[in-house]
């Protein structure tokens, strides 16, 4: 009785109880020695779940990326690093988000010249299983050396050829050839809060970065969107781009919006519309007049795929806006169109009165910002008549009557309505 006296004076709450299991004490060892032994895959369920829980979020990613699968871990991996984790943008995989936001991160601030491309390269092993999408809004370009500067602004000439080298971007052929699940890709050749350090030099698409990247869309055969706006795309960078797209087996969407792409451009993209299986094309404020919308035109009147075509904020004018009319005449995939701000008057509104009335595949007109007048809405109306596919036409700011434009809406209405509870009665696979 002496002796359980002394233990209970020593340590009050000690118990038999406190000692942990045998098989705590092992999983705490795992736990501890993970980095050099991690032996996760071959421990029962609910002993992995056990470890993963208390596995240090500052594991490298070596150890951790092709071993522990578990959601939980990289949920709070994420949630460590990042404010804000909107799973649900990412398939709702904690892990891919991720892989996904790491990879762009180290691309964001990759300095030709100075970062070690290993950094990239060696990430690919670990990354190439989750990796479904890349947004990637700025590239860094090389550090400009003082010296060379300062030899160079004695010489234009010669600051013009070396401004051209200085700016050329990270490659990312090794990069995305390498990611077999890759399906989209944004990007954005810039840079992002460069304050009072702004030169225009930060925000060239060199010709050859335009080289580097064509190559590398043309071998991602999974590619299924392709975004590279606010670049200053220039024509002979778009056929080039075209050219190396033209028979992609998987590419759906190109987004091309806010460029600099004139008529020339134009003609290539309306040939890559004719000869590929191109769903979406949004080619939103660029520099296309007429002779660019000509080669569009041709190209939607041989597609059988496109279904969006977005050209707000060009300057196709009426000569542009009828011949895409006529076009729509026999094309019978298109759905959406948008010829927002074209400079577009009374003689597209009537072409596209005959579309109306013949047409049963759009269900989508913007013609906002335009000069349609009096006579153009009335058009509209009359070719409205008796269709039944139309569920939105946006007229803001087109100069239509008021009445008109109340007698329209009416009709789109109706024909929205019909439409949802058609898709009511006869659920399609898509919402099923």
């Amino acid at each position: 009785s002496f002796y359980t006296r002394r233990c209970l004076t020593e340590d009050p709450s000690w118990s038999l109880i406190t000692v942990p299991h045998l098989t705590e004490l092992c999983l705490q060892h795992i736990v501890h020695n993970f980095e050099n032994n991690p032996i996760l895959n071959y421990l029962l369920p609910e002993h992995q779940r056990k470890v993963v829980d208390r596995l240090s979020t500052s594991l490298p990613l070596t150890v951790t990326a092709n071993i522990v699968s578990h959601e939980d871990y990289w949920k709070r991996r994420c949630i460590e690093r990042w404010q804000v984790c909107e799973v649900s943008n990412y398939g709702d995989s904690w892990k891919r988000m991720f892989f996904e936001r790491h990879l762009e991160n180290i691309l964001k601030f990759f300095i030709p010249n100075t970062t070690d491309p290993k950094q990239v390269l060696e990430l690919i092993p670990l990354c190439k299983g989750y990796v479904r999408k890349l947004e990637i809004d700025q590239f860094l370009p090389p550090v400009r050396d003082q010296k060379e500067e300062s030899n160079d602004l004695t010489d234009t000439k010669g600051d013009a050829e070396f401004s051209e080298v200085y700016t050329h971007h990270y490659n990312l052929k090794d990069l995305i050839t390498a990611l077999p699940h890759l399906e989209e890709l944004h990007l954005t050749y810039g840079v992002k809060g460069c304050g009072m350090n702004f030169e225009w030099s930060l925000f060239n698409f060199t010709e050859q970065d335009c080289s580097n990247l064509a190559a590398a869309v043309k071998m991602c055969r999974n590619l299924k969107v392709f975004k590279l706006t606010q670049s200053k795309v220039n024509d002979d960078q778009t056929k080039l781009l075209s050219r190396n797209l033209l028979d992609h087996p998987c590419l759906l969407e190109l987004d091309l919006s806010h460029n600099l792409i004139r008529d020339h451009g134009a003609q290539a993209l309306g040939k890559l519309i004719s000869h590929s299986r191109l769903e979406t094309l949004d080619l939103c404020n660029n520099q296309i007049r007429h002779l660019g919308a000509q080669a569009l035109a041709t190209g939607l009147a041989e597609s059988s795929t496109l279904t969006s075509l977005n050209l707000r904020l060009n300057c196709v004018e009426d000569k542009g806006g009828e011949v895409i009319g006529r076009a729509l005449l026999t094309n019978t995939s298109l759905k959406s169109l948008h010829l927002g701000s074209n400079n577009l008057s009374e003689p597209t509104a009537a072409v596209f009165s005959q579309v109306l009335a013949q047409n049963t595949t759009l269900t989508s007109i913007n013609f906002s910002c335009n000069h349609l007048g009096l006579d153009g809405g009335k058009q509209l109306l009359e070719g409205l008549a008796n269709n039944k596919t139309l569920t939105e036409l946006d007229l803001r700011q087109a100069e239509v009557e008021q009445e008109t434009d109340f007698l329209i809406h009416q009709i789109v209405w109706a024909n929205r309505e019909a439409a949802r509870l058609g898709s009511l009665h006869h659920p399609t696979a898509e919402t099923l």
